[in-house]
């Protein structure tokens, strides 16, 4: 527990603007953007911007996250740390298997995120993967060394390589099996089970700090994690029902409706196939809200009918999600959590005022 509290309280010292417990916004691919990092940071937690469309785009949604930051007279604390310390107080997250490297490390020194989580890498083999995490590690200490490197991995085997690895993160992102979005396909494991047993691995490494993800969406989750061990916890579901959350009404409104994730959420690449979203590496597969796309799939509705299906679907605005639309709809299995669209501000203050009051912190 000790080694906890120190491994806080360096996350504090290095995000000066947080409060206790930590709270982290998720980089949701291109749903976390600017407007809800800053929202994240300012209420006291660490907001980060998902990757983009294409990596380019890193620029632009920087760009947003500064400017936003330097105009906001209300909050002053995070343009006095942009002031102060040159490195804008929120975090971005890179898809290593879709991302350009040198695009990615461009963007970082030109403005100087807080953080960089890096996830997924081209290379199936965990080592080999792990050495591209080395390589993106290298390549942005040398152009920005004060800002701090996030990995996010989930199984044992993917930390005993990074532990034997040449370029330590400074945070490590445990992220459990009912995570929505894109995690481990076969050999995943649920938070509760997986985030004691990492905590143990990692006893011996105080430089490095463990934040939980996945199936958290309120207090009570969040006071559960930081028990298993962790420093920190992020939450990506819970923003997508943010109001400065990046997202189709339609979409917003199926993850408030959606309720019981054991039934209404599954892992498949189906939905990858239908929106073209291909060239994932096999080991990962995306959490869905299930809708007919699904149900027809396993009634044994052939592909190319799907896929027709799916396109007219599409054309019909935020009508195509929800259960009888069939537009992707990625989501963590803790959707029954969710009923409400809040402020990022609000969705920050409400669980770390419940975590303070779980743990008497």
């Amino acid at each position: 527990m000790s080694q906890i509290k120190n491994l806080t309280r360096k996350l504090s010292a290095a995000y000066p603007w947080t409060s206790t417990p930590l709270i982290v916004g998720a980089p949701m691919r291109i749903m976390s953007g600017p407007a809800l990092a800053v929202a994240v940071s300012r209420a006291g937690g660490l907001g980060f911007i998902g990757p983009s469309a294409k990596t380019k785009d890193t620029f632009g949604d920087l760009e947003e996250a500064r400017s936003r930051i330097e105009a906001d007279r209300a909050n002053a604390r995070l343009a006095r740390h942009l002031s102060e310390s040159g490195h804008l107080p929120v975090g971005v997250g890179f898809q290593l298997w879709n991302d350009d490297a040198e695009t990615a490390v461009s963007a970082i020194e030109e403005y100087k995120p807080c953080a960089t989580w890096l996830f997924a890498p081209r290379e199936e083999e965990i080592e080999k993967g792990q050495r591209e995490f080395d390589s993106w590690t290298e390549h942005i200490r040398r152009v920005s060394s004060q800002t701090k490197i996030w990995v996010q991995i989930g199984t044992l085997a993917e930390a005993k390589a990074l532990l034997a690895s040449r370029s330590a993160p400074d945070v490590v992102v445990v992220q459990g099996a009912e995570a929505g979005g894109h995690g481990r396909a076969k050999d995943g494991l649920g938070l509760v089970s997986l985030l004691p047993e990492m905590a143990d691995a990692f006893h011996a490494r105080e430089d490095i700090a463990l934040v939980g993800a996945g199936g958290v969406a309120d207090a009570r989750g969040a006071a559960a994690v930081l028990c298993l061990g962790a420093s920190g916890v992020a939450m990506g579901t819970r923003f997508l029902a943010a109001s400065e959350a990046r997202i189709s009404k339609g979409y917003q409104d199926e993850v408030v409706r959606a309720t019981d994730g054991a039934a209404n959420t599954t892992r498949t690449t189906l939905y990858n196939q239908l929106r073209g979203t291909v060239g994932w590496p096999d080991c990962f597969s995306p959490r869905t809200i299930t809708n007919r796309s699904w149900s027809d799939y396993l009634a044994g509705v052939p592909f190319a009918e799907l896929k027709k299906r799916h396109d007219e679907a599409a054309k019909a605005g935020d009508q195509g999600w929800g259960p009888e639309g069939r537009l992707a709809t990625y989501a963590g299995a803790s959707i029954g959590l969710v009923r409400e669209v809040k402020g990022a501000d609000e969705i920050v203050e409400e669980v770390q005022e419940g975590v303070c009051q779980s743990l008497d912190l």
